[in-house]
């Protein structure tokens, strides 16, 4: 009875136990066990077996037993303990809760004292100040009034002063009593209502009205206007009207400044009128020497007569630059027919230096418009002229050896640049045409030199070098936009560009594109006998040494010329204004260049490929039928070596400055030479299975050699680089396979299209009929053979090309199998 009610006890005890997932989550985090009993997926059929795998363990039973009853008893006595400890639990937290809730109303009691309190003090703290609130405030209302008072009283008294020395011209004093009187009278703007407030500030305007008319007067009297005779000296009546007249409105000033320059510059009207002689561009220094002049006079004489901030000897050359500059533009305009070049040039350098000189005395504060000023460069190293500093003085009396040589940072812009040399802009056409003129004569000189001179020649220090002629004019180039770039940063810079494309396009044309060599169409065949009796050292290549070097001469000219103009486009868009630009473009004459460079590589491509044609003719004329063993390589590839030998040094020594172009002639040459060979290698037909073991020994070693073209004939060995090797690898491969598809038997038929179709990859009829033509099958067996071969060509795969495999996915005859070992250790043993 006991075990039946325990049993049904276990069962509600599980129904009314059943956990959720995340409560037996939680009770394994806080009560951690590793006892099988405490697992929420209990099992006591596992569990039991677990203590009793075997018939001979139940021998132990009562002691299991034994130990259950006694874990059992433990978990009673401690549930027993929680349960008798929880029974007071409820009445403790009762007893707690009570005396907090007393606790929080003593703790309102006395929070709410103090905030009475605090109430009954602030209210005593108001009571106590408002008093010295009002006392505060009346001492500063009678703070205000009695200043008022004592500025009115300043103001009235000042007035009556200045009414009176104005009368007596007493400058002097007038200068500080009004500029006080101003300051005072700012106190009273919002006073204005008062009519004995703005009666006096009436007052102070007539006066003020009154001085300027009255300065004025004394100034026209001291220089008038008519009449280039001036005073003696300087008049302190004067220098004390000077500093009123900083008060007064600024137009006074402005009007004072004016009338003494225009009298100060009036003889240099008079002098160097347009019909005078000494107006011309010829005698323009003495313009410059007469202000000059004018300027120390002023500055003994007047010096002190006018304020410091002034500037007045500023404004006298400013003023004198811009009435140059209108006169000028006006004798060039009706003299335009006998401006020359020496003249322009003469004429813009004395401008030019004394606008260097003006910029060294004066700061350029007077200046409506000041340049701002560009930042300095620092020098870099002078591998091509556009990389050098340009000068920052005259540059039209430079030799062309100094401007080779590195120069400082450039000096911040001059804020003078330009204010009398601006008028010599429309007349730069002169300037332009000369040095389209001069630029003619020198590419001319040029195509002279080169002719007298002749070629490079191979083995010399000039063999493959840039052509001196190139250097010479871009050195021309920067000495030419450099002297423009001082003249002008406008239009004129635009047509100088538009002159160095035209004649960079003749340098182009005439010198290099002119004189590279013409290949010649001459192609006689050899035949079998004459490679046969072909010496070593004959020469096959259709350009000579010199030829060869004279192309790489003109592509190394051709890349300087691509960087130099890349670098002269740069300066030009530094030079020029900036919204001008975008009208700076030398990527015509860039491609240009790279057009030369571009026929030079293919003219030497195209000089060692025609001098493989023989060779490869020989080889599609030799009868591979009748060969009968397989011997050492042959005759055609030796040829083919002994060009590859002759030619490849000579043009890798001759562009040792120009490794990359050397590269592109090798990677061109193997994408021209590698078809063709397999071409040739098609017109080999029929071809037995000696001759086609012999054509895969020939052409292992011509993809051995082609794989170290690069390298051929040097004593420093480079590896290739990888983008070439690839080339070779994947040209050569696919002619070593076609081979081999030919040593293969063609029977059974679906065996030889199937190892067909995996070495080649190929699945062009065309290609596997010329396949069936080097077999020499008949056309009766190749129709079957090109059905077959439609039938089981598979869909072309979409990925990347796969490594043809080197052997048969199917067995071949024993004999088969044996010639090609034989092959294989026959090239083992050549290498």
């Amino acid at each position: 009875m006991m075990e039946e009610e325990e049993f049904e006890f276990t069962e509600d005890f599980e129904a009314i136990l059943h956990l959720t997932p995340e409560g037996q989550q939680a009770i394994d985090q806080v009560f951690p066990s590793q006892d099988p009993l405490d697992r929420a997926d209990f099992n006591a059929v596992e569990y039991i077996n677990t203590l009793f795998p075997t018939e001979q363990s139940l021998a132990n039973i009562d002691d299991v037993v034994n130990k259950i009853r006694l874990k059992i008893r433990r978990l009673d006595d401690n549930i027993r303990t929680v349960v008798r400890g929880q029974t007071n639990v409820g009445q403790d937290g009762r007893q707690a809760l009570e005396e907090a809730q007393v606790a929080i109303q003593q703790l309102f009691g006395k929070i709410k004292d103090i905030k009475d309190k605090a109430e009954k003090s602030e209210q005593m703290v108001k009571e106590i100040t408002r008093d010295i609130k009002q006392l505060d405030h009346a001492k500063r209302h009678l703070t205000t009034s009695i200043t008022t008072l004592n500025h009115l009283h300043m103001l009235a008294g000042g007035v009556d002063s200045l009414e009176a020395m104005t009368r007596k011209r007493q400058y002097g004093e007038v200068a500080n009593l009004l500029q006080g009187v101003v300051n005072v009278l700012e106190h009273f703007q919002k006073y204005m209502g008062i009519p004995q407030i703005r009666q006096l500030s009436e007052r102070v305007k007539a006066a003020q009205s009154e001085l300027g008319t009255q300065i004025l007067a004394d100034f026209e009297e001291a220089f008038p206007s008519q009449g280039s005779k001036r005073p003696g000296g300087p008049s302190n009546v004067l220098r004390d009207a000077c500093l009123v007249a900083n008060v007064l409105d600024p137009r006074i000033k402005q009007e004072i400044i004016k009338k003494f320059i225009r009298q100060h510059l009036s003889e240099y009207l008079v002098l160097f009128q347009e019909n005078q002689d000494v107006a011309w561009l010829d005698k323009i220094d003495r313009r410059y020497a007469w202000i000059k002049r004018q300027l120390v006079d002023y500055e003994e004489k007047y010096g002190r007569m006018f304020p410091e901030e002034w500037c007045m000897t500023e404004r006298i050359a400013v003023e004198f630059c811009h009435i140059t500059r209108a006169e000028l533009a006006k004798v060039m305009r009706t003299r335009a027919k006998e401006i020359e070049v020496k003249l322009l040039l003469f004429a813009i350098q004395r401008t030019t230096n004394f606008e260097g000189l003006l910029a060294k005395r004066f700061t350029g504060c007077t200046l409506t418009d000041v340049p701002g000023q560009k930042k300095t460069e620092s020098p870099l190293d002078a591998t091509n002229p556009f990389l050098e500093d340009e000068p920052g003085e005259d540059v039209g009396t430079e030799k062309d050896e100094d401007l080779a040589k590195p120069r400082k940072p450039k000096a911040p812009d001059n804020p003078f640049h330009g204010i009398v040399s601006k008028c010599f802009e429309p007349h730069l056409y002169v300037y332009i045409e000369s040095q389209d003129k001069n630029l003619g004569e020198l590419i001319d000189r040029f195509v002279a030199d080169f002719r007298a001179q002749g070629p490079p020649k191979a083995g010399t220090e000039e063999g493959g070098a840039v052509l001196p002629s190139c250097a010479d004019l871009f050195v021309y180039y920067k000495k030419c936009m450099v002297q423009c770039s001082q003249l002008s940063t406008g239009e004129p810079m635009i047509a100088l560009t538009t002159i160095f494309q035209k004649f960079l396009r003749e340098y182009a044309w005439k010198i290099l594109s002119g004189n590279l060599p013409k290949s010649n169409s001459n192609s006689g065949g050899l035949t079998i006998s004459s490679l046969l009796k072909e010496k070593e050292g004959s020469e096959a290549a259709k350009f000579t040494g010199d030829e060869l070097c004279l192309i790489c001469s003109i592509l190394s000219t051709a890349e300087y010329c691509l960087a130099t103009t890349q670098q002269l486009e740069e300066k030009l868009k530094e030079k020029v204004d900036r919204v001008l630009v975008e009208r700076i473009n030398l990527t015509g004459e860039m491609d240009t260049f790279s057009t030369v460079i571009s026929n030079s590589i293919q003219l030497l491509v195209q000089d060692l490929d025609a001098a493989c044609d023989p060779a490869l003719t020989a080889m599609s004329k030799m009868p591979w039928q009748s060969v009968e063993h397989v011997g050492d390589q042959s005759p055609y590839v030796t040829s083919i070596i002994m060009h590859i030998k002759q030619n490849v040094p000579i043009i890798r020594d001759n562009l040792a400055s120009t490794r990359k172009y050397f590269t592109q002639f090798c990677i061109k040459f193997t994408n021209s030479f590698i078809p063709k060979f397999i071409n040739h290698l098609f017109r080999c037909k029929p071809i037995s299975m000696v001759g086609a073991e012999q054509l895969l020994l020939d052409t292992h070693s011509l993809k051995t050699v082609l794989l170290d073209l690069p390298s051929i004939g040097s004593q420093v060995l480079r590896k290739a680089p990888a983008s070439y090797t690839k080339i070779v690898v994947k040209g050569m491969t696919r002619a070593e396979m076609i081979l081999k598809v030919v040593m293969a038997p063609h029977e059974p038929p679906v065996v030889f299209v199937d190892n067909y179709i995996k070495l080649l990859v190929d699945g062009n009829p065309e290609t596997f009929q010329k396949i069936l033509d080097m077999k020499g099958l008949k056309r009766s067996e190749q129709s079957s053979m090109l059905e077959l071969f439609r039938q089981r060509l598979p869909t072309p795969p979409s990925g990347g090309d796969g490594g043809p495999s080197l052997s048969f996915s199917t067995p071949t005859p024993e004999q088969e199998s044996s010639r090609i070992r034989k092959l294989e250790k026959l090239i083992k043993k050549r290498l």
